[in-house]
Formats: structure tokens, C-alpha cells, sequence
């Protein structure tokens, strides 16, 4: 997820008794959203479609919206679109035949041709700063997902089986997995440091599909094609079963007159899998994070910004799992803007643009992804 002003000042300016920069034109657009709202954008990663390793929404919605320590409640809505439409394997495009006659699991004797993923997600959050020190985010998603497939095809690889009438469907539609965090920025005088910590729960529907066809937990299945009645990949459910803890921190400081600059990490892992019967488990891969950004707030009511955002996931494991084809890394290029629509509501909208990518085996890929969203101080 340039070139700045010559540098006026490094020191960190400090807050007033309000929770914000004084010095700063925007302070009454974005600072009064709460420094707590890190763990919104650095904790949505269960929004991400798990159908490719790195796809999901990585953008760091903190940094669109701005810092602070006013304590008080925070709503936050947003929407993020992301079109799965390229089959890539490592840094490149892949085709059918190559899914087929070069299979990432060469034991199964050909690949699975997925045709694309669509994935809506409209995320509510509520955030309550207790003081400058302390606050929580609650974070609830719903997820709107099409996934379409040719289905597993055996080698030798002939262009029938990528016909339109071996096309599934599958539709997801429904909440997803909830998170609770906890955000601590009492370090330093300043305030601009901090640490987060929480937990994912496994709110949203989860399951799959046994070797002998026996479908476990509550999984969406296939409404037409070939695959009729069968279950849709654990790993593209509105949910993964699982617990995961959730670990960060996050630095943000004035670089000049007009600049901000952040940085911020966030590690999740499964501790806990509500699949986990010998034949039908399934854990989520570890997801690792990191992301910079750079905000110009020389204007008064808007705010463009940029960031870089960079995320790694490990393999999904389990005999529900797609081991070989849910591993990667993934590097964003995003802009964006935030603004003010009155002094207690924002607007903010961003374009996130793929700069690297290696993904393990084979994997539905987005040329783009859109988010917007809107934050109002109650």
C-alpha cells in the first residue's frame, strides 16, 4: 500500500485536551476518528476472499480516516469490491491447460479450472475510545460472494472441459466472521504509538465436504452445473470455523508541514478450529501484514493519501484445506481520499492497484479492488 515538502519540523506534535493536533487545518475532517480505528482496517482481513492466498481488502482504513485520542463512540460502514477474474500462478497469468496437464498436486492427476470469484463486503464496525490510552472495536462483516468453476479436470487437458456448460455456481450471502479488539496507545506523551490485541470468532457459516460426500457444518453448495448439491470450497464460505488471535502495533507522525506518515503490522493465527474431526478439518492460514502510508493535509476538507499495503498468508492445512493453491504474497499500490461531509461525518474512498505478486499453484487473482466508506462521531 513521492515526494515530500522539505521538512519543517520532526518533532511530534502534541495533542490538546480535544484528541487532536492542534496544528493540523484537518483536525475537525478526519483527526477526530480514534486512534482505536487502526484495528478496523488492520482487522478486516476476514472480509479477504480466501479463495486466492492475498486477495482480500488489505487497505489500512485508520490512515483514511485519520488518528486521535477523543474519547467517545465511533460508527464506521464501508464497501469493498473485489473481482477475482485473473488465473495467475507465482508472478504471472496461467491458463487452463497449465491447471490441468501441470497440476500443483501432481498425485491428483489434473487441477480444478476456477473461473472467477465476485466478492462484495459491507462492513460495520463500532469503536469506543474510554480514554487516550484505551479503546475497543467491534467489527461485524457481510459477505456477498459468486464463485464459478469448470471443476476438477483430469489430465490430458482438452479445451470441452472449459466449456460454458461445465460452468458451477455458488452464492454466499451472509454475515461473517465478527472480531473484538482492544487497541493500547498510552507509550509515549504523544500518543502516536500503539499496540492491538484480539480475537476472531467464528460467527459466519463454515463447512465442507467429506471424501465420501458427507457435507459437515452448515457449507453453501453449488445451485447449478456439474456440481449440483456439492459443496463449495471450505476456504470460500462466509466463515472458517476458527478462532484466531490477533496481534499488532502502529506509528503515525507528522513529517512536515502538510505530511503525515504511518506505518502499522498485524499478525492473526487460528488457535482454535470448530473443524477439526480426522477427515474433515480445516485450519485458515496465518495472515501477516504490513502497511505505509503517506497523508497531505494541506487542504481544509480533503485529504489525498496513498498507501502500500503488504500482506503474506501461509497455507490453509487440513483435509478440507486446498493446501497447494492458498499460499502467497501480495503487494498494493493505493490511493485515495478522504474528506468531509460535515464536522462529524467522513467520506473516504480508495483503488487498490496489484505491484507484486507470488502466489503458490494456482489462484483466482484481482486486477483492482474499491473501497468506500463513510465513519460518523456520535
Amino acid at each position: 500500500m513521492r515526494v515530500m515538502n522539505p521538512i519543517r519540523t520532526s518533532r511530534v506534535r502534541t495533542i490538546d485536551s480535544s484528541g487532536v493536533f492542534p496544528s493540523r487545518k484537518l483536525c475537525l475532517i478526519t483527526k477526530p476518528l480514534a486512534a482505536g480505528i487502526v484495528l478496523l482496517g488492520m482487522g478486516m482481513l476476514p472480509r479477504a476472499a480466501h479463495a486466492c492466498a492475498t486477495c482480500g481488502c488489505t487497505l489500512s482504513t485508520d490512515a483514511a480516516t485519520g488518528y486521535s485520542t477523543a474519547s467517545g463512540w465511533r460508527i464506521n460502514i464501508d464497501y469493498t469490491y473485489i473481482d477475482q477474474d485473473q488465473l495467475r500462478r507465482g508472478s504471472s497469468k496461467a491458463t487452463p491447460e497449465q491447471v490441468v496437464n501441470r497440476p500443483s498436486d501432481p498425485s491428483l492427476g489434473g487441477g480444478e479450472i476456477e473461473r472467477g470469484t465476485s466478492n462484495r463486503y459491507i462492513n460495520l464496525s463500532a469503536m469506543y475510545r474510554f480514554n487516550a490510552d484505551w479503546g475497543m472495536t467491534f467489527i461485524v462483516p457481510y459477505v456477498l460472494r459468486d464463485h464459478s468453476t469448470y471443476g476438477t479436470q483430469l489430465q490430458p487437458y482438452i479445451p470441452a472441459e472449459s466449456a460454458p456448460d461445465q460452468i458451477s455456481n455458488a452464492h454466499v450471502a451472509g454475515v461473517g466472521d465478527a472480531k473484538i479488539l482492544a487497541s493500547y496507545q498510552g507509550f509515549l506523551p504523544t500518543h502516536n504509538f500503539g499496540v492491538q490485541f484480539g480475537v476472531k470468532l467464528p460467527t459466519g457459516n463454515y463447512g465442507g465436504e467429506t471424501e465420501d460426500g458427507h457435507l459437515v457444518g452448515h457449507p453453501v453448495t453449488f445451485y447449478n452445473g456439474p456440481n449440483l448439491g456439492q459443496s463449495l470450497d471450505t476456504s470460500l464460505q462466509a466463515g472458517t470455523g476458527s478462532t484466531d488471535l490477533i496481534a499488532g502495533a502502529y506509528y503515525f507522525q507528522p513529517v512536515s508541514q502538510n505530511f503525515d506518515a504511518f506505518v502499522n503490522g498485524q499478525f492473526q493465527a487460528a488457535i482454535k478450529e470448530n473443524l477439526d474431526n480426522p477427515g474433515a478439518d480445516y485450519r485458515p492460514g496465518n495472515l501477516t501484514s504490513i502497511s505505509v502510508g503517506l497523508r497531505y493535509e494541506a487542504h481544509a476538507n480533503w485529504v489525498p493519501q496513498v498507501q502500500i499495503n503488504w500482506i503474506h498468508k501461509m497455507a490453509d492445512q487440513g483435509f478440507l484445506a486446498d493446501v497447494p493453491d492458498t499460499e502467497g504474497t501480495v503487494a498494493y499500490l493505493s490511493p485515495g481520499i478522504s474528506g468531509s461531509l460535515s464536522k462529524n461525518l467522513q467520506l473516504y474512498a480508495f483503488v487498490q492497484v496489484p505491484i507484486y505478486s507470488h502466489l503458490q499453484g494456482y489462484q483466482l487473482f484481482p486486477g483492482w479492488t474499491g473501497t468506500v466508506g463513510i465513519s460518523m462521531k456520535l
